[in-house]
């Protein structure tokens, strides 16, 4: 087992189920720990965002990641006017030095990115997610904390390759808004469970309450060969498991209750060929195909265009950042 660092709200499960729903700490990642355990993409923003990933160095020296012994921060430039041919704000996209297969991944998180014209990913706009960036979507994509301009609640969504869909009468507290995961179809708009229960899992409204854990905040997921479940617990849940709020070295999914999202294995979809190693991702975006969609961004309230406010209103992003206590990685 890695301890690089200890503690996380928002979490991702993927396991093997012949190996029942025990699982133990691999890696625990706090602080510092974050530049041990990830690299900095100094890329293109793959959705067309008006945005630039810098490297950690710049990250660094420009204040858009730092680090104490028990948070990480993760945000983007919130000082520069830009001009109509500058490349894009400055930001900051991670992604785990390892990949993982079956596991479950728990982010603890105090803060996550508000604002209009932002997108972020936890696992892949504003977010946090896991895939392989090398022949996507061949190992599957799976967007654990996901969202765009202060829209609620959470969605959690798979992308696949050809041939994956899932049932719409799953044991799960959220919705299913759409069910063909095939990343070809409908814009890539992927088979996605929105959090209808809980609107403070996401947003504004999430950084309110103090965050929480994502098993993806308390948030969570879990993989395995037969389904790919993720749970949200707010910050003060009486009922958020104890092996989760205390960062246990030994976890028991089967006591965690009904997931805010079952992806399960099916005749029309198997979990197995359709996902393979994957990275964490954290990323922080613009505009760009999703959050700067201008039925999306207009429906969200948000003023002008979005490439036209995102440059010209670089204080309205003071609040687009990531606090994150720790991730926990169990196998």
């Amino acid at each position: 087992m890695k301890i690089v660092s200890s503690s996380l709200a928002i979490a991702s499960l993927v396991g093997s189920t012949l190996a029942g729903a025990i699982y133990t700490l691999n890696e625990c990642v706090r602080g510092e720990g974050f530049y041990d355990s990830f690299n900095f993409e100094n890329i293109t923003d793959p959705t067309l965002g008006r945005v630039t990933y810098v490297n950690r160095t710049t990250a660094e020296s420009l204040n858009l990641t730092y680090a104490t012994g028990d948070t990480f921060i993760l945000r983007a430039d919130d000082t520069t006017v830009l001009g109509v041919n500058d490349t894009g704000r400055n930001s900051v996209r991670i992604r785990s030095n390892h990949e993982h297969h079956e596991h479950v991944v728990v982010f603890d998180i105090q803060h996550m990115p508000e604002g209009c014209g932002r997108a972020f990913l936890i696992y892949s706009m504003q977010a946090i997610w896991e895939t392989k960036e090398r022949g996507w979507p061949a190992s599957g994509e799976i967007d654990i904390l996901e969202g765009a301009n202060n829209v609620v609640p959470n969605q959690s969504t798979l992308h696949t390759s050809h041939n994956c869909s899932m049932p719409n009468n799953t044991i799960q507290s959220g919705t299913f808004t759409t069910t063909n995961c095939d990343a070809s179809v409908a814009y890539n708009i992927g088979c996605a469970v929105k959090l209808t229960e809980d609107n403070n899992s996401f947003g504004p409204r999430f950084n309110n309450i103090g965050g929480g854990w994502y098993f993806f905040c308390r948030y969570a997921m879990e993989r395995t060969l037969h389904y790919i479940k993720v749970w949200f617990w707010e910050r003060d849940d009486p009922f958020v498991p104890l092996d989760v709020s205390s960062g246990a070295w030994i976890i028991d999914t089967d006591n965690w209750g009904i997931p805010a999202a079952h992806f399960p294995n099916n005749t029309e979809c198997d979990i197995q060929s359709h996902f393979g190693g994957n990275h964490i991702i954290i990323n922080l975006t613009f505009c760009g195909s999703w959050a700067g969609n201008p039925a999306l961004y207009n429906a969200s309230g948000c003023p002008l265009d979005c490439v036209t406010y995102v440059n010209n209103n670089p204080t309205a992003f003071t609040n687009a950042y990531f606090q994150i206590s720790s991730m926990n990685i169990y196998k």
